[in-house]
C-alpha cells in the first residue's frame, strides 16, 4: 500500500523554526517529484514548495522564499522540509505528496499520492 506520513509539526512562537518530514512506505521515493502544500483554515490550498525526483531543481511560493527550505534523502525515503522564522501566517496544516514522471510544480492536480498532513500552529 502506497503511503505517505508527514510528521514534525507542532505549536510554536512566532520566529520558531520546525522541520516537517515526509515518509514514504510502500514505495520509493526515487522517481517522484514532492510538493509540500498548506491548508489554512477558511482559505484555499497553497502550494508551499517542491523537489525533483534528484534534487536538483527546487521551488518555493513568494510568501516562504528564504523561510524554508525542501530537501530530500532518498536513502531514508524522506523529504524535509525546514520551517524557519515562523509567522502566524504560516499557520496551517502541510501535506506532503508524490508525483512520478512530472516536473517540480506547485499545482495540486498534478500530484497522485497525498499524506494525511501534519499541523503547524504559529502563535505566542
Amino acid at each position: 500500500q502506497l503511503q505517505l506520513v508527514e510528521s514534525g509539526g507542532g505549536l510554536v512562537q512566532p520566529g520558531g523554526s520546525l522541520r516537517l518530514s515526509c515518509a514514504a512506505s510502500g514505495f520509493t521515493l526515487d522517481y517522484y517529484v514532492i510538493g509540500w502544500f498548506r491548508q489554512a483554515p477558511g482559505k484555499e490550498g497553497e502550494g508551499v514548495s517542491c523537489i525533483s525526483s534528484r534534487g536538483g531543481s527546487t521551488k518555493y511560493v513568494d510568501s516562504v522564499k528564504g523561510r524554508f527550505t525542501i530537501s530530500r534523502d532518498n536513502a531514508k525515503n524522506t523529504v524535509y522540509l525546514q520551517v524557519n522564522s515562523l509567522k502566524p501566517e504560516d499557520t496551517a496544516v502541510y501535506y506532503c505528496a508524490a508525483a512520478l514522471g512530472r516536473l517540480c510544480v506547485l499545482e495540486e492536480y498534478e500530484y497522485d499520492y497525498w499524506g494525511q498532513g501534519t499541523q503547524v500552529t504559529v502563535s505566542s
